[in-house]
């Protein structure tokens, strides 16, 4: 990364970072795509039980993978103010990080999966294909939070392309490996939608190995020699993570947990309308990797601006990332919107979930560029490191709006289940506003405070 000096240097070097990210976060997305897809061609009922088990897995592995993440901002400070030997440090114990989180999920899962699927009283086949998926995917969860700490520190670095290439190379693995696992060819045993969770596993660990080759062999990666001295480990160190990281986690675990609630309580509706749900927000969740993307430039463009303590274009990316998040939303809101049918028949061959399935897209668009707002506002102000209030905020926007407000439309009006997007629309566009504010505040406090230098 360099220094820029004009609003079209800076939207150049925000698209440099932001095309590689968007690619790798589609190519993340795809497996959950190729999860969704083949397990709804299978039968819905697997379709179901996939989108319940991802209900349960989603918040569990974007909340605590947020904390990883919390590597990216920190090691972009370190090395906007040239202190290379600090963000190996904290490469290596983000790396530590995710062998004790990767413990306690399958320690608490071990416990509490089969009792929480229980609780839910879903269908006998639902609920065997959401275990036997998250069973799968439990195997795959420590390389791919190695992955998402290697991937902070290539980021930090600016060298987004890289990341890119490697989640590239490993898709035609995790394809293969869905259609032979769910569908039972080539020999392979037919798992249906317990399959996809397998695939997936199998696929981060092809990811991991990738990476950690790149890491060790290519510059400038192997000049940081992330490989050693382990055993210089620092509760402080991984304190210094956690300090960030944990509010990062708690914010994304509130937000994905809101929709996994969600998700739940519209189990209780028909299959059919679980299916349709669940489609609908795979689309829009497809959608949502390019402010996603986005935002993940701007942690690292401001945090690295912020270390080299040039404040006014720490500044100017902030507000020009939140500009271009919602320009695009609202271009493939309108797209989505306009071919919801044929979007919709991607997903399943019942035209019931079809119907359903498009009628739910018609609130992609306001969706969309209300949680554009508030993901590059957040991403900011990561930048910033200033994450405490920012986790207050959306937490009551998720649980103390975007729910209730749904539930009430939901069970007391005549909108049915349209009303929890309506709930979900409007508490995403509260917590945008609340945290644009806080920026404001954040940038003129750094303004402030370089004015008195």
């Amino acid at each position: 990364m360099n220094q820029t000096f004009s609003l079209k240097d800076k939207t150049k070097q925000i698209f440099i970072l932001l095309i590689p990210i968007l690619i790798t976060q589609l190519g993340m997305f795809s497996m959950v795509f190729f999860n969704t897809i083949m397990s709804g061609k299978y039968n819905s009922s697997e379709l179901a039980g996939v989108a319940i088990g991802s209900s349960i897995w989603s918040p569990i592995f974007t909340g605590l993978s947020s904390i990883l993440l919390a590597v990216s901002p920190i090691a972009a400070q370190y090395f906007g103010e040239k202190r290379s030997g600090e963000v190996a440090a904290v490469v290596r114990h983000g790396m530590y990080l995710s062998l004790f989180i990767t413990v306690i999920i399958l320690i608490s899962g071990f416990l509490l999966l089969e009792p929480l699927l229980t609780q839910m009283d879903l269908p006998s086949r639902v609920h065997e294909t959401a275990r036997g998926y998250l069973i799968g995917l439990s195997l795959g969860i420590l390389p791919l939070f190695l992955f998402n700490v290697l991937r902070s520190f290539i980021y930090a670095l600016g060298r987004t392309r890289v990341v890119m290439i490697i989640m590239i190379s490993s898709l035609p693995f995790n394809l293969i490996l869905n259609y032979v696992l769910i569908f039972g060819k080539w020999g392979f045993p037919e798992l249906g939608g317990s399959g996809a969770g397998y695939a997936t596993s199998i696929t981060y660990w092809v990811i991991l190995a990738f990476t950690i080759y790149i890491v060790k062999a290519e510059e400038p990666f192997r000049t940081f020699r992330i490989f050693t001295n382990f055993k210089q480990f620092t509760w402080m160190r991984c304190k210094e993570i956690l300090k960030i990281g944990v509010p990062m986690g708690l914010s994304t675990f509130f937000e994905t947990s809101m929709f996994a609630v969600v998700t739940i309580l519209i189990s209780k509706f028909s299959v059919t309308t679980v299916a349709a749900y669940q489609s609908a927000l795979n689309i829009v969740t497809f959608l949502y990797m390019i402010p996603m993307s986005i935002s993940m430039a701007l942690t690292v463009l401001v945090g690295y601006e912020v270390g080299a303590k040039r404040y006014k274009d720490a500044r100017d990316y902030s507000w020009l990332g939140i500009v271009l998040a919602v320009l695009t939303a609202l271009v493939s809101g309108l797209f989505v919107v306009g071919f919801r049918y044929q979007v919709a028949g991607f997903y399943s061959n019942e035209t019931a979930v079809i119907h359903l399935t498009a009628y739910f897209l018609i609130f992609a668009l306001f969706f969309q560029i209300s949680d554009a707002i508030q993901v590059t506002a957040q991403a900011a102000l990561r930048g910033y490191k200033d994450v405490n209030i920012a986790f207050i905020m959306t937490l009551f926007a998720y649980w103390a709006i975007c729910l209730p407000v749904g539930f009430i439309l939901a069970h007391y009006t005549q909108l049915g289940v349209r009303g929890y997007w309506i709930g979900l629309t409007t508490g995403l566009l509260a917590a945008g506003i609340a945290l644009s504010i806080r920026l404001l505040y954040i940038q003129k406090r750094k303004f402030v405070s370089e004015q008195m230098k």
